[in-house]
């Protein structure tokens, strides 16, 4: 087989020339979300994209052609949290022997995870209640977990009938909105955290 040539004035092109677009592509969305990662720490996640674009030294068009939406580029950055969490649901299925203290730990590490950025409570709450957000499927596995540890301790006994799985979820987010509330101090979470158990926890019987 003759061997092809590029027309005249025009370099040849390489059979991997693909590659290295793709390459700055994925380069181009890591250095974004490293930069939004460190925009929404310092400012919270009401913070400007085209700031975070520019930041980042990348036109704002290329920042939404990898995330449409604030909550796209929201649940990129959360997901690369998911093997912390992993971690702790399954420490806190194996090492709990109490259902009742392994629902609390795992709403802590809910309310926590909530609080990873400012202002973040908010978008996961609206997300709760909206099959369209990219944070959706985030939320809505969080409920399932929530749901897998208060049904255990229903079972149990040690959570009562009528409580459910959204309602705690909701409510984890809700201490962890508290948490930057101007009005808020350090007892404030300790304080939700425990009132909260008192609302989900069954009576223990004499």
């Amino acid at each position: 087989m003759p061997e092809q040539t590029a027309p005249a004035g025009r370099a040849p092109r390489s059979l991997h020339s693909p590659r290295p677009a793709r390459a700055d592509a994925l380069r181009n969305r890591d250095h974004i979300l490293r930069v939004a990662e460190r925009a929404f720490a310092e400012h919270g996640v009401t913070g400007s994209l085209d700031a975070i674009a520019k930041q980042a030294g990348v036109g704002a068009g290329t920042l939404y052609r990898h995330f449409p939406t604030r909550e796209a580029l929201l649940a990129e950055l959360l997901a690369a949290r998911d093997e912390h969490l992993v971690a702790r649901r399954e420490a806190l299925r194996v090492g709990s022997a109490d259902t009742g203290d392994a629902l609390h730990g795992w709403l802590d590490a809910v309310t926590e995870w909530a609080g990873t950025f400012d202002g973040l409570p908010e978008p996961l709450r609206a997300a709760a209640s909206s099959d369209s957000s990219p944070l959706a499927l985030t939320c809505q596995g969080f409920i399932t977990t929530t749901d897998e540890f208060l049904r255990a301790a229903q079972r149990s006994g040690r959570a009562r009938a009528d409580v459910r799985a959204r309602d705690l979820f909701l409510a984890a987010l809700a201490t962890s909105w508290v948490r930057g509330a101007a009005l808020a101090d350090d007892s404030s979470y300790a304080a939700l955290s425990a009132l909260s158990r008192r609302g989900w926890e069954a009576p223990i019987l004499p």
